[in-house]
């Protein structure tokens, strides 16, 4: 099985398709200055338009992971997620307090989607689409 990759940029590919498995870069919000409500919105944001590129929409993910600059924003974290999460269908996840790479960034998410192979929308560019703003 060949891995395809998607969105490839400098540093990293926004997602990586192997077989029915599709696997995200961590996600950022690209307003530094929001509320941890507002970042994670945002970011979440980002992860529908790639899970849609990829054919797929927050009922295929399977696994997130969920970093916070600072876990006293958990609570507000929370309340965007179980907003915008699939109640039917949740993700296993995971939440953890680490150090972020860029100032001002308050909370990166990284998905793993399960998407049939054939399922990408047409008219994407594949493998050498360039990067989006919110990679680092």
């Amino acid at each position: 099985m060949k891995a395809v990759r998607h969105k490839i940029g400098p540093r990293m590919s926004q997602a990586v398709r192997a077989g029915d498995m599709v696997y995200f870069a961590g996600q950022i919000p690209d307003d530094r200055t929001a509320d941890i409500m507002g970042q994670t919105a945002e970011t979440l944001g980002k992860i529908d338009a790639l899970l849609a590129e990829m054919g797929g929409t927050k009922s295929d993910l399977v696994s997130v992971q969920i970093w916070l600059s600072d876990m006293t924003d958990f609570a507000g974290m929370n309340i965007v997620w179980e907003s915008w999460v699939d109640s039917e269908n949740p993700p296993a996840r995971a939440t953890a307090g680490v150090a972020l790479a860029s100032p001002g960034v308050r909370v990166e998410i990284i998905a793993i989607a399960h998407i049939q192979t054939g399922a990408e929308t047409a008219g994407t560019d594949g493998p050498t689409m360039s990067a989006s703003s919110g990679t680092r």
